[in-house]
């Protein structure tokens, strides 16, 4: 939740709610300011522009994934595959499909020929390495090893994510999930032994 005191954050925390709603696509300053009960002047003043407060959703949005997984691995007895489990099941929980959907829906604009949102790929990917990394090298991963291991967790994940989006097949994902989960706590029981 944003604090009362830090308008900036309480713009983007209506923007996305109702982003995940409405989606992006054609979106206007004017009508985003209209739906968010603010002025455009105020997202101008903000965020500089329509792009600018896209790029601070996507963002917004990143930290809000990356808090769930320090909390999972900060419970208490958290074990390698809880934690991704569990960030599995919050990935595809319905009531966060919308905003999954816009996630994607702004990857999609900053891969793509929207220029203004570029910058929202700065970190997309390099802010869960480090965490994911830890996480990792905690299964004992060895060091060589685990920024591949990291990167494929978060490739898996996202993969797993649109797949789920595109799809909404529950007991395949599922299955494909446990698949991977189980091959890879296979292959850190087998490095930690080594």
């Amino acid at each position: 939740m944003a604090a009362a005191h830090d308008p900036r954050s309480a713009l983007v925390e209506r923007a996305i709610d109702h982003l995940a709603e409405h989606g992006t696509t054609d979106v206007t300053l004017r009508g985003l300011a209209a739906g968010i009960g603010t002025s455009h002047r105020m997202l101008i003043y903000h965020f500089g522009s329509k792009d600018g407060l896209l790029v601070a959703v996507a963002r917004e949005m990143e930290r809000r994934q990356l808090a769930a997984l320090a909390a999972l691995r900060e419970a208490p007895g958290a074990e390698p595959g809880q934690v991704m489990r569990g960030m599995y099941r919050q990935l595809h929980d319905p009531a966060l499909a919308p905003y999954m959907r816009l996630f994607f829906e702004l990857y999609g604009r900053a891969l793509g020929a929207d220029e203004a949102t570029r910058p929202m790929l700065a970190g997309v990917v390099e802010s869960w390495l480090t965490p994911l990394v830890e996480f990792v090298t905690a299964a004992g991963v060895p060091p060589a090893e685990a920024a591949a291991d990291a990167r494929l967790c978060l490739a898996v994940a996202r993969g797993l994510a649109l797949d789920w989006l595109a799809t909404g097949d529950d007991a395949a994902l599922d299955a494909a999930a446990e698949r991977f989960f189980t091959g890879l706590e296979q292959r850190w029981r087998d490095a930690d032994r080594s």
